[in-house]
């Protein structure tokens, strides 16, 4: 078995850290495995079943560690079971495995071991100074002069018994709450206690398979504030695609931050995970995707849309409409995409597309356009847009369209998409709508 000790560090007059920060840190600890507890000031988890997961072990010890140091863990151990690691934790020995672990557990304090705590007074005048030496005692004297929950400690590190848990629970939703070491004036500066939040969140994210397209970022102001300045702010930040990455998430918050000016110096955030959208993850390929080395293009506009303002930053999205002039709209980049499917057409689309269809000449009911176009393929029949309502009052009229589109061809235009109208009083009007390029 492979156990990991997170240890936080402890409070003032050595109390245990606060019960918000043990939560966080187990609630990140999720994502590796279902498998986590918390005990006095140490997150306790097991990873046998994940290590290929993640990467084997030096990957996973890799990751833990640098994500922990963010979170303020103070220490790391790793060993063969939970009451073990905790105690090398505390001694400061990371590796539980290079030298057996009776060894290494005789050389420690007996003070690493909470079960010795009420007794060690007693224990130091019979001349034990280590775990070994308490372990080289009788047991039979131990088990009478003792409680038994010295000698069950004892054999649950060694080893020798199992070791029982009450397993943390996904919560369904998530809120984080932290306080700032200091008071903070600046919003950007927001940004660092911030950061732990969001790692809290992505880890909450993985573990449940799903990524976010909205957060909230809450700021409590200082309880010195001003009668004129509020409680506190918030900040709401959005995404067009469901995101669980750190670094992306972490760009904008501070691409938002920068433009908020602080009424009052702030003691205390919360993040809320506002919209969660589940992901359906899939590897297409046994071999690396070199695509994925860059920041895609996404990501990119995203960014650039936080900096300069969503309305600034547009893109093209097909809508489930048939009628050439409604299948694309422009919307800003950080709402997300519509999910609903559109339906294929059986005609190929133009690239170009006239923004008011041109009237062509006509030669003996044929289409003249730089020459006369030969009809390639069609007819591709339009009709719809009765719902659709342009201009109000008496003027008002409705983009109803009853179309035939063809595919014809220029010898000096090239490939053209042009139409009839459908019931029209001029059965041999001709259109162009759109080019191929």
């Amino acid at each position: 078995m492979l156990w990991a000790a997170l240890l936080l560090p402890l409070g003032s007059a050595g109390t245990l850290p606060p019960d918000e920060a043990l939560r966080g840190v187990a609630t990140w600890a999720l994502q590796f495995t279902p498998r986590v507890a918390v005990s006095e000031e140490a997150v306790l988890f097991e990873v046998e079943a994940s290590v290929r997961l993640f990467g084997g072990k030096r990957a996973l010890r890799d990751r833990v560690v640098q994500e922990g140091a963010d979170l303020g863990v103070k220490s790391f151990a790793w060993a063969t079971n939970s009451l073990a690691a905790h105690a090398l934790a505390r001694a400061g020995i990371e590796n539980g495995f290079k030298r057996p672990l009776d060894d290494l557990l005789d050389g420690l304090p007996m003070g690493v071991l909470s079960a010795v705590g009420p007794h060690h007074s007693t224990l130091s005048k019979l001349g034990c100074r280590t775990l070994g030496d308490v372990r080289r005692l009788p047991r039979g004297g131990i088990s009478r002069r003792f409680d038994k929950d010295l000698l069950g400690a004892i054999d649950r590190a060694y080893g020798l018994q199992p070791d029982g848990h009450t397993w943390v629970q996904m919560p369904d939703d998530f809120e984080a709450k932290l306080e700032l070491m200091s008071r903070v004036e600046m919003a950007p500066a927001l940004l660092f206690g911030a950061r732990r939040l969001l790692l809290q969140m992505c880890g909450w994210l993985a573990a449940r398979h799903s990524g976010t397209t909205a957060f909230t970022l809450k700021w409590a102001h200082d309880s010195m504030r001003s009668k004129e300045v509020g409680d506190g702010g918030e900040l709401t930040i959005r995404t067009a695609a469901p995101s669980r990455n750190l670094e992306h998430l972490c760009r904008l918050l501070a691409e938002h931050l920068a433009k908020v000016e602080l009424e009052a110096p702030v003691g205390d955030l919360q993040m809320v995970a506002t919209e969660v959208v589940a992901l359906n993850e899939r590897s297409e390929s046994l071999l690396p995707d070199e695509t994925q080395a860059g920041e895609s293009l996404q990501l990119v506009l995203e960014r650039i849309a936080a900096r300069l303002g969503p309305e600034r930053v547009l893109r093209p999205v097909l809508t489930d409409d048939h009628r050439l002039e409604w299948m694309q709209m422009w919307q800003p980049v950080p709402k997300p995409l519509p999910r609903k499917a559109i339906d294929p057409v059986d005609m190929p689309q133009p690239t170009w597309v006239l923004p008011i269809p041109l009237q062509l000449s006509t030669r003996n009911d044929r289409p003249l356009y730089q020459g006369l176009l030969h009809l390639l393929t069609g007819p591709h029949r339009v009709e719809g847009g009765w719902w659709h309502r342009l201009g109000e009052g008496e003027g008002a009229t409705t983009a109803h369209v009853q179309r035939d589109y063809w595919v014809a061809l220029s010898e000096h235009a090239g490939v053209l998409w042009v139409y009839q109208e459908r019931l029209a009083s001029d059965e041999t009007a001709w259109y162009l709508h759109g080019v191929f390029a």
